[in-house]
């Protein structure tokens, strides 16, 4: 870990802020819900990316398309983590992403990675990313609920002996917004996922970028010199 630094620390989310992969998500929850009888809107199930499997599920079967039936919530979610890992088997590194990391690192920042998925999908989404040892993740599997719940942020602010509320988090959908707002932590909205500046805005962001090298080329906006 880096010294101890007077800047916040930085809480990044994973998919569709430091590796584009939101829309491989889609296309496995439309492919998986499809095989369990369901046919529902891609546009929807973009609009829940970034929460929970099970949170996501539930609340799509409360659509109009598809509200009283039943499904095997456990089945699907697995199905889908079956598809996503053929969709994503070379996760693409947005662009900025390892510089970004690699700066705020050079300036004893310290920061963390934390994300909905579990270990091994974020171990395999994390391979082009250079990181070092000793790096901070946080993944689905450590907390008892997952985003829009904040126990992610939380579990990841304590691993960097920081309170959440001193802490910056970045992400790319509302539900990371909320999670940080939730614990009145500052929060940052890249576009990369697929919501507006303005749902992003709305949801709490205080600065929204288009993507992670948006994010490097304005970071003096965080009090952090530039290259």
């Amino acid at each position: 870990m880096p010294a101890r630094s007077s800047l916040p620390p930085i809480l990044f989310d994973l998919d569709g802020t430091l590796v584009d992969t939101v829309y491989e998500h889609v296309v496995a929850w439309s492919a998986a819900l499809r095989e369990a009888g369901i046919k529902i809107p891609s546009w929807k199930i973009h609009r829940r990316i970034g929460m929970s499997g099970k949170s996501l599920a539930r609340q799509l079967l409360r659509e109009p398309e598809v509200h009283g039936r039943r499904l095997d919530i456990d089945r699907v979610e697995s199905r889908h983590d079956a598809l996503f890992v053929k969709a994503s088997r070379d996760p693409r590194v947005l662009p900025g992403a390892q510089e970004l990391l690699d700066h705020i690192s050079k300036n004893n920042v310290r920061w963390a990675i934390a994300t909905t998925g579990n270990k091994k999908q974020t171990a395999r989404l994390l391979k082009n990313l250079r990181l070092r040892k000793n790096a901070v993740i946080v993944t689905g599997d450590d907390v008892a609920q997952a985003k829009p719940a904040p126990d992610i942020f939380l579990s990841a602010a304590q691993k960097l002996d920081a309170r959440l509320e001193d802490c910056v988090v970045v992400g790319d959908a509302i539900w990371d917004m909320i999670a940080a707002g939730r614990r009145r932590a500052l929060s940052i909205g890249l576009l990369s996922g697929g919501y507006s500046k303005q749902e992003l805005e709305e949801s709490g962001a205080f600065r929204v970028y288009s993507d992670p090298a948006d994010m490097l080329l304005h970071i003096e906006d965080l009090g952090i010199l530039g290259r």
